[in-house]
């Protein structure tokens, strides 16, 4: 049987099984919430982010999702410091230049807090003389921490970072630090070479 399953992940994780970098004082990692032997993510989700996560035993499932030339979408949620204005969301649609280039163009709208959200443990730093707010931001590519990046590039720190979609798949009806199964998809199949028609010599 091969198993596709979806994560929320919670604050503070490792998005990895093992902790080898810091074995005297080991770190909360997946292994304290999934018992599926062979199962590896497909894909990254840092340490002090949230959310989504999805996770196989089939190799080639696995390098579809994340590998960036299929350009799967990512929504995020995202709460800022600050208030967004419209250069700041047009900055963000448009494409911010970093130091490894400018992001391609991407959806963003401002939001309220979503419905569904939970407690984050330890709770967001909070200043009393900065308002935060939250927009959704949709990708179609993974460059390093790119959210926290963007945001910081137009002027709105990175309060708290939720992955809420990942192509089809969504955090719905998922709590914090639950798995669910998820019927595996059809692969896609590489389109085959053209072989070469040229006469031999």
């Amino acid at each position: 049987m091969s198993w596709f399953i979806r994560f929320n992940k919670p604050f503070d994780v490792l998005p990895q099984f093992t902790d080898r970098a810091n074995a005297g004082a080991p770190r909360s990692t997946l292994s304290d919430f999934i018992d599926l032997p062979g199962v590896y993510p497909a894909g990254r989700l840092d340490r002090d982010s949230e959310g989504l996560m999805l996770l196989t035993d089939e190799g080639r499932l696995q390098a579809q999702i994340s590998d960036p030339k299929h350009k799967m979408v990512k929504t995020y949620w995202v709460q800022v410091e600050g208030k967004p204005d419209v250069a700041a969301l047009k900055a963000l649609r448009d494409g911010v230049e970093l130091k490894d280039g400018l992001t391609r163009p991407a959806k963003v709208r401002k939001i309220d807090e979503p419905p569904m959200l939970w407690p984050r443990t330890p709770p967001i730093r909070e200043r009393k003389t900065v308002p935060d707010s939250w927009i959704e931001l949709t990708l179609r590519e993974g460059k390093n921490r790119q959210v926290r990046r963007m945001t910081a590039a137009v002027g709105l720190p990175t309060l708290r970072l939720i992955r809420y979609r990942i192509g089809d798949w969504t955090l719905d009806d998922l709590a914090p630090g639950q798995w669910g199964s998820l019927q595996m998809p059809e692969l896609k199949v590489a389109p085959q070479r053209k072989r070469d028609r040229r006469p031999r010599r």
